[in-house]
């Protein structure tokens, strides 16, 4: 998303690493380093109507005087709900606390106003008194205490160098759509800079140790440190306010920040330095060198614990959540048992914080039988992320005997653009699980690698554990259309049930959870089946199944075509029907020049380079799919001309090559691909276009074509991609009837 500019988040530090805001406006929206007090849930229990309110004025600032707010206690059992009353122009919302309350206009806008609020386009074309939500009001209660959100590598692939302007209107969307922990990794260097200085490292030593913002979720995961260049202070303190200012903003809004946890990460050489100390290498991770790992069974593991909890807490106060993986994605144990290293991490853990929560992921073999043995299982919750995934995945109180569990979904790898969830599985698999004897089942956990996409998916997620009864597909998304654009419309109700039948109606059955990304993306091959090494394969329905949702959202009633979210949408269903032509067109290029056709190869060429000129020209209508902006965001943060060069490089390399070559050609290469203005018509089309000349060399001379060293090429671009636009250029809404125009002519 893209709220505007970045605002400066200035700080300055003192010598013992303290983060002060610049202003009184700063320090005072952040809250102190604890937030508000916080009670035996972890949540900040302010008075909720401030706080809601605050919130609403954001929102809705020419209607937020006509809802009031109100506080219900919890029920028995502690779980959260909303009651919406009042008459026209006079809502009374009421709620157990401020996010939930939200919850509750969320709920009155999509079924009695027909509005919607969304983290990718939204509608709130309101009559002048707001309608009143009938005698019998409306009511929900959560039926989980757990509704996390956010996946470990949320801050790199949806943005890592977001301001506070991104971060408050995303904090009030997951509130209005029923989330209450988020998990926060902003600032969580600045913990980091500010401990190992009291075991002896300098403050610069540690600052080249810490990677750039965009890399740094895999340094908190213990895959890598020190790429691609080191820290300045000003960043260091600067991303130390943001983080507290947007956990204070959870606390008041009575949500849980959910922090990281230590589990033993230490810089270089820590043995060397600390006695008694006792350390396991950890190698490498797709080329990159891994953090040592301290031993959780020693007393340096206990002290340096205590030290980072007790630092933690001074900059960003307490909770009562804390997430950690053991030994991620190849981590080592060595010679330590993994039941032992258990139970020395999480004694460390409930030493600090008496009432934590252990939050690990739930994801493949993890957690491993070992940690699931060893650990007080009552103090910890799993946030599955296969709940969707795989046909086998069907008894979670089996594989983590009892562990309480959220059930969740990974939508989405790396930030790609593509459209779809396995909304089916959803809503049969939720309900049944949560209500089967033994269940343990205590919440959800909506965890796609980033956010501020697949907008339908988003809202369907969030009411899973506010509804009651399982969710009639059909029906929602015919609801889901009224409320995105303000009123029933039989094209834009056609349109949602094409796409519930396809991109949002895949299952597990191929075992996959995310959709296909589109070839225009992938690294030049004409047997390419996939830009990105792990998505699938294959397109998960017939292409031609999808184009009519396009026709149908054209001829929407104009009335109906204003808001950002109709935009979004069309935009997103255009550019969906243009990647998902690439899986058709790429095999004909393929038999043309297998066949040794060079006219037929030269006219099919030209079709793939129109089809990525006219994705380019579609998706730069859209600020929020210009790779301009997310570069712009990065350089502000840059004190001088070569920090921001730095920051640039850090911020698009995730996007391309993502980092060295090694890492590359492992497969990280265009993990993080989508379709951008930018990307597309720079990077993919220099690509196609390099690689079309030399296969067309190659047919015309009788040769085999020279091997392109692509990585070289990526990298290049990626140094120096020339002018990138920070500004949408053209209608989204001419492109769009463009694409449908020319998806209708013959390949």
């Amino acid at each position: 998303m893209s709220w505007g500019r970045r605002t400066f988040l200035g700080a300055v530090a003192g010598t013992t690493g303290a983060v002060v805001a610049c202003s009184p406006a700063a320090a005072g929206r952040g809250g102190t380093p604890g937030g508000r007090p916080v009670t035996e849930d972890g949540r900040g229990r302010a008075p909720a109507t401030g706080a809601a309110r605050a919130a609403v004025r954001r929102l809705l600032p020419d209607h937020a005087g006509q809802l009031a707010f109100e506080d219900l206690p919890p029920e028995a059992g502690g779980g959260d709900r909303f009651r919406v009353s009042g008459r026209e122009g006079g809502i009374t919302v009421a709620g157990t606390t401020p996010a939930a309350q939200l919850t509750g206009v969320r709920h009155y806008l999509k079924h009695v106003a027909h509005a919607t609020i969304s983290w990718a386009g939204s509608q709130t074309a309101l009559p002048r008194l707001l309608p009143a939500p009938g005698r019998a009001g409306l009511e929900g209660r959560a039926d989980v205490p757990h509704r996390f959100v956010l996946n470990d590598t949320n801050d790199a692939y949806t943005g890592p160098y977001h301001d506070w302007a991104y971060w408050e209107r995303e904090i009030d969307v997951l509130a209005l759509h029923g989330f209450n922990e988020v998990l926060v990794y902003a600032g969580a260097d600045a913990v980091y800079h500010r401990l190992f200085q009291e075991f002896g490292y300098g403050e610069e030593e540690l600052r080249s140790w810490i990677p750039g913002p965009a890399h740094q979720p895999w340094w908190l995961l213990q895959n890598l440190a020190a790429f691609p260049s080191p820290l300045s202070r000003q960043l260091l303190d600067q991303r130390a306010a943001l983080g507290r200012r947007i956990v204070g903003r959870l606390r008041e809004l009575g949500m849980t920040p959910v922090l990281p946890g230590y589990f033993g990460t230490v810089p270089p050489g820590f043995a060397d330095r600390v006695p008694g100390a006792r350390t396991v290498p950890q190698g490498t991770w797709m080329g990159f060198g891994r953090p040592d790992w301290l031993d959780p069974r020693t007393e340096s593991f206990a002290r340096v614990a205590a030290a980072f909890y007790r630092v933690q807490e001074e900059l960003f106060g307490v909770s009562t959540l804390y997430k950690m993986d053991l030994l991620h994605e190849g981590g080592k144990a060595g010679d330590v048992p993994v039941e032992e290293a258990t139970r020395g991490v999480q004694r460390a853990l409930l030493a600090a914080r008496p009432d934590a929560l252990w939050v690990i992921l739930g994801w493949q073999k993890n957690p491993p039988k070992a940690v699931i043995d060893a650990a007080d299982r009552s103090k910890m919750l799993v946030v599955d992320g296969l709940s969707d995934r795989f046909p086998e995945v069907a008894d979670r109180e089996s594989d983590w005997r009892g562990t309480p569990y959220a059930f969740g979904s990974i939508w989405n790898f790396g930030g790609h653009t593509a459209l779809g969830a396995n909304t089916p599985e959803w809503v049969s698999s939720y309900g049944r699980w949560r209500d089967r004897p033994g269940s343990a089942l205590r919440g959800t956990a909506l965890m796609p690698e980033a956010a501020d996409n697949n907008p339908a998916a988003f809202e369907l997620f969030g009411e899973l554990p506010w509804t009651e009864g399982e969710i009639d597909l059909a029906d929602w998304f015919r609801q889901y259309a009224r409320s995105r654009y303000g009123a029933s419309d039989p094209h834009a109700e056609a349109a949602w049930d094409v796409l519930r039948r396809t991109a949002y109606g895949t299952t597990r059955a191929d075992r996959w959870s995310e959709p296909a990304d589109g070839l225009f993306a992938a690294r030049p091959a004409l047997n390419a089946v996939s830009a990105g090494k792990w998505s699938p394969k294959a397109l998960r329905y017939p292409p031609e199944s999808f184009e009519p949702a396009l026709g149908e959202l054209l001829v929407v009633r104009a009335g109906l075509r204003g808001s950002s979210a109709y935009r979004r949408d069309l935009l997103d269903v255009a550019r969906q029907a243009l990647a998902n032509r690439s899986r058709v067109l790429l095999p004909k290029l393929n038999s043309a020049y297998a066949a040794g056709n060079p006219a037929e190869f030269a006219r099919l060429t030209r079709r793939w380079l129109g089809l990525v000129d006219l994705l380019e020209r579609l998706v730069a209508t859209d600020a929020d799919h210009l790779l301009g902006r997310w570069v712009e965001q990065a350089r502000v943060w840059g004190a001088d001309r070569a920090e921001k060069d730095r920051l640039q490089y850090d911020a698009l390399s995730l996007l391309t090559t993502w980092g060295t070559r090694q890492g590359a050609d492992a497969g990280l290469r265009d993990y993080a691909n989508r379709e951008w203005s930018g990307l597309v018509g720079g990077l993919y089309r220099l690509r196609w276009s390099t690689y079309f000349k030399e296969l067309t060399g190659a047919l015309e001379e009788g040769r085999e074509p020279a091997a392109v060293d692509w990585f070289a090429l990526e990298d290049r671009w990626t140094r120096a991609p020339g002018r990138l636009h920070v500004e949408p250029q053209g209608d989204t809404y001419l492109v769009a009837r463009e694409v449908r125009d020319a998806l209708a002519r013959k390949d």
